[in-house]
């Protein structure tokens, strides 16, 4: 009988020594070939089916608020408790992958997001809708991370960054096209139910790609003798905690709000007993020992500080058109689209460079940060005459740097870790990934309202001091003074937002440099 903290070691799929019910012989080796790319092409198009649901909620969220007779405040709470929940389930997604087997996990987490899309429009009211939202959040957070462990799983050496750039376009293209898609649907053919029921399609051909082209593995419920419970419990109310307390924290102005400070207080000290009990337990859902390796530890230190510079590509640009211009979603499309077409092209592209001997990663990860940065410096040049045309240029960096970065970050982490620590390393992976995007969001929000008040406060001191050679002014004159501070403040304030990222994207280049140097896979392979 195999030791009991020797079941972690086990390749999945593989049968467990002893185990009551395991198969007597491991199951066929799959070639990979057509059938197992559309098995991985059905994972792929399933996570970005989250990623869209994910941000056309928040696009969108002024049509969803007015169907429900919802204000402000409270509509925010159906993007927030997405996200949140969103972040509580991917740590936990790839162990459940493992036990239940890959192909029937994803089909049934497939089938029970498509049915919660098809429910939410028929919502009776806010709080079911706001239930609703939570579950889907939660299940879709349990897709996005089953595809990085099949890119892992899957692809052989040879190919395998390729089945990593299809990981990275969940976080370059999906976000960008996303808005497109919302357009599309709520100005163009005028259906907000659409919203949530494009992802019927998706589901369809994702179930049917998995069904046919993802081998059957065996079942290991075994598993489930082992399981840390406690880490479960208390990591995904932890990290459901501080995803509301970040994306709630502006609105609810930080820790002047006892429900904030309870938040973040409760919800840290709920991850602390999460990690600890990761730490010590046999078979982990998260295997934290692999922060040892330099590539990992610093390598996502980096790449939550890259999370945070990439919303200057999709959050800054629609802030301001949308404050300066009043631009719906479909103005705002083309702004999008500029960054997320293009990685059809630009991530096989720098997937192809990274197999080159003469190419280091992270010297391709420093030149995205700083394409990146010149994009932000571009950025930081903005006015009050700007539209959307002015943002050409910036946007054009953000869809060459962001692939170089994303997929060069993802080659140099994953190629520090054995096939079998795919699923562990998979659930870091995503949890950083939610955690380091509502991060960064509440990060720019702040800076962004800190220094519009900063310069609002300035240009009131100015036209204080041009007015008192003047006569009094009248009521009407006072009302257009403030119009106009207040939009210039906030276009000031986007332009330190845009100046701000950009430092960080260079500021994060040195300790790209200092990764661990990793060969070309082909050309690792062949030393082997």
């Amino acid at each position: 009988m195999m030791p009991i903290h020797e079941l972690s070691k086990v390749p999945a799929g593989a049968p467990v020594p002893g185990a009551r019910g395991a198969p007597a012989a491991p199951p066929a080796v799959h070639p990979f070939g057509l059938r197992l790319l559309t098995g991985v092409v059905g994972v792929f198009v399933a996570a970005m089916m989250s990623g869209l649901n994910s941000r056309m909620g928040g696009l969108a969220l002024t049509d969803i608020r007015t169907v429900f007779g919802m204000g402000v405040d409270d509509g925010s709470w159906i993007t927030s408790l997405y996200g949140a929940f969103e972040l509580a389930a991917m740590p936990f997604s790839a162990w459940f992958a493992v036990t239940f087997s890959f192909r029937r996990y994803h089909m049934a987490v497939v089938a029970i997001f498509a049915l919660l899309a098809l429910a939410t429009p028929f919502a009776p009211g806010v709080g079911v809708l706001l239930a609703l939202r939570c579950l889907q959040g939660f299940f879709g957070g349990l897709l996005i991370p089953v595809l990085m462990a099949a890119a892992l799983r899957f692809f052989p050496l040879p190919i395998r960054v390729y089945g990593l750039a299809l990981y990275a376009m969940t976080a370059t293209f999906a976000p960008n096209v996303a808005t497109w898609m919302s357009a599309m649907w709520t100005d163009t053919v005028q259906s907000w139910q659409l919203l949530f029921w494009q992802t019927m399609p998706m589901a369809a051909f994702s179930l049917c790609a998995v069904a046919w082209g993802i081998p059957q593995d065996p079942v290991r419920l075994e598993r489930f003798r082992q399981v840390d419970w406690l880490g479960l419990v208390t990591g995904i109310a932890g990290l459901a905690m501080v995803g509301i307390g970040l994306s709630q924290g502006e609105r609810l102005d930080w820790f002047n709000s006892a429900l904030i400070c309870w938040l973040f207080g409760a919800g840290a000290g709920l991850v602390v007993v999460f990690l600890v009990c990761e730490w010590f337990h046999p078979l982990p859902f998260v295997k934290l020992q692999l922060l040892h390796r330099r590539n990992l530890g610093l390598g996502f230190v980096v790449f939550v500080g890259l999370l945070v510079v990439l919303l200057s590509g999709s959050l800054l640009p629609a802030d301001y058109l949308g404050h300066a211009w009043h631009f719906r979603t479909p103005y705002l499309a083309a702004i999008g689209l500029g960054v997320g077409l293009p990685q059809f092209v630009l991530g096989p592209a720098v997937s192809y460079l990274l197999y080159k001997k003469w190419i280091d990663a992270r010297y391709m990860f420093a030149a995205g940060l700083i394409l990146i940065a010149g994009s932000c410096l571009a950025g930081a040049q903005l006015t009050s005459e700007w539209m959307a045309g002015e943002f050409v240029f910036a946007q054009a960096l953000q869809a060459c740097g962001q692939p170089m970065a994303v997929i060069s970050l993802l080659f140099l982490a994953t190629s520090v870790v054995q096939p079998m620590e795919g699923p562990q390393l998979s659930g870091i992976v995503n949890a950083l990934r939610a955690f380091g995007t509502m991060l960064g969001s509440a990060v720019v929000s702040r800076v962004l309202a800190v220094r519009e008040a900063t310069h609002a406060n300035v240009l009131l001191d100015q036209a204080a001091n041009a007015r008192r050679a003047a006569t009094a002014p009248s009521l009407e004159a006072l009302v257009d003074v403030s119009h106009r501070v207040s939009h210039q403040g906030f276009v000031l304030a986007i332009a330190d937002g845009y100046l701000v990222l950009g430092i960080l994207a260079l500021a994060l280049v040195p300790l790209v440099l200092s990764l661990e140097y990793i060969a070309p896979p082909l050309l690792a392979a062949n030393k082997h």
